[in-house]
């Protein structure tokens, strides 16, 4: 699993940084994790579904951001993450 406390640390530009867009990536893969977490055992919660589909797609804009400013960053961030490409 995912340890988002110590990504968070290797991203942060200071210590309490939540808008830098590796930061909110993270911050979103986080409860990305925990809403699929949610939905295996209510299957019929659809509104949590809907706001599930909103974060990933917000995550997948954030990360295409990366990926055309710095494609180093944009490539270590995906591994360090496990998502896929």
């Amino acid at each position: 699993m995912l340890d988002s406390t110590k990504l968070l640390a290797k991203y942060q530009t200071h210590k309490e940084d939540t808008g830098s867009t590796a930061v909110q990536i993270i911050l979103l893969t986080d409860r990305v994790n925990d809403l699929s977490e949610h939905l295996k055992s209510h299957k019929k919660d659809f509104d949590s579904r809907r706001g599930l589909l909103k974060m990933v797609g917000h995550r997948r804009a954030l990360l295409n951001y990366i990926r055309q400013r710095d494609q180093k960053q944009y490539e270590v961030l995906i591994a360090d993450l496990g998502l896929r490409k």
